[in-house]
């Protein structure tokens, strides 16, 4: 099986991020990198972004070493993205202490030549106007799916929706999918967002798992039972880089598949989330993702009465 080249767009931060178990200070972050380190495990993953002058040379190098290529990462003179969180103590809540977008706010992403013929291409949550603009640069994806959040829901709502038309797979939280939508109801707001030109929407829920829709068909992956969450940063993120990356691994985008796809997504999410920023991700190995894969299909397999 040979995979499918798999593109993603979006932030390199770093992450300074409080929770009752603990703290970090200017770790590897953003959601590129929770994206790719998660979907390096099942298949090689490009990355464009960009970084500060002050960023540490340590931190790409621990992507690069779980194959992450990142010819399409610039570094440019000036303070690299950093953002500050901290976590209540069920960790459901979260209060953002600062946003310094630096490099970041001038983001403009150019796609290296080598990476324009990727055949899946995930849209990072940045300005609708920078995705519709990488949507320009590469050729013939397979499969285009994208993330926004509230800001540019608020803010540009009108490109939004035009980006809409022009990819295959929106992958939004219920609030998200709530606020574009107008409807309180996660399920009619899912159907609304695929009338306005997605083939499929994701609807990720957290700790109550996800939701994938299409037009005739709806499916429910759970969230994996954990007994010790240390840091939810980059969950979300962990999980599109597994359900992409599954994907662009098998290169079927049957909805049988896309099931599957789904609960990779929901078994990196569940080990991003057992250790401090990237932590578990730069450690995780295939072995480990099929292990909690098989949990998942333990935990919601059940038989009708008269079958085996």
């Amino acid at each position: 099986m040979v995979p499918g080249s798999l593109l993603v767009v979006g932030s390199i931060a770093l992450d300074s991020v409080s929770t009752p178990f603990g703290e970090t200070a200017d770790a590897l972050g953003g959601a590129a990198v929770f994206f790719s380190m998660a979907g390096a495990v099942l298949c090689p993953v490009q990355v464009v972004g960009v970084v500060g002058s002050d960023f540490p040379e340590e931190h790409l190098k621990k992507l690069a070493s779980r194959g992450v290529d990142l010819a399409g990462v610039e570094r440019q003179r000036g303070e690299s993205f950093r953002w500050k969180a901290r976590y209540s103590y069920d960790l459901n809540s979260r209060e953002t202490l600062e946003t310094r977008l630096g490099v970041f706010a001038q983001f403009q992403p150019r796609i290296p030549e080598k990476f324009r013929d990727a055949r899946y291409v995930f849209l990072g949550n940045i300005d609708p106007e920078l995705q519709l603009n990488v949507l320009d640069q590469v050729k013939q994806p397979k499969l285009v799916a994208c993330d926004t959040m509230n800001y540019w829901i608020q803010g540009k709502k009108d490109l939004l929706l035009e980006l809409l038309r022009h990819i295959d797979i929106l992958m939004v939280n219920d609030s998200e999918a709530r606020e574009l939508s107008g409807d309180w109801n996660v399920y009619r707001a899912a159907h609304w967002i695929l009338g306005r030109g997605p083939k499929m929407v994701v609807i990720k829920q957290g700790e109550h798992g996800a939701l994938l829709v299409d037009p005739e068909t709806t499916f429910k992956a759970p969230a994996y039972p954990l007994q010790e969450v240390f840091d939810p940063t980059g969950a979300g993120d962990a999980f599109a880089g597994g359900f992409m990356a599954y994907l662009a691994r098998t290169g079927d985008l049957a909805f049988p598949n896309l099931r599957r796809a789904m609960i990779y997504g929901s078994a990196m999410g569940s080990l991003a989330v057992e250790a401090f920023g990237t932590q578990r991700l730069e450690q995780i190995t295939l072995q480990e993702v099929h292990g909690r894969v098989k949990a998942f299909r333990d935990l919601i397999h059940f038989s009708l009465d008269g079958e085996a």
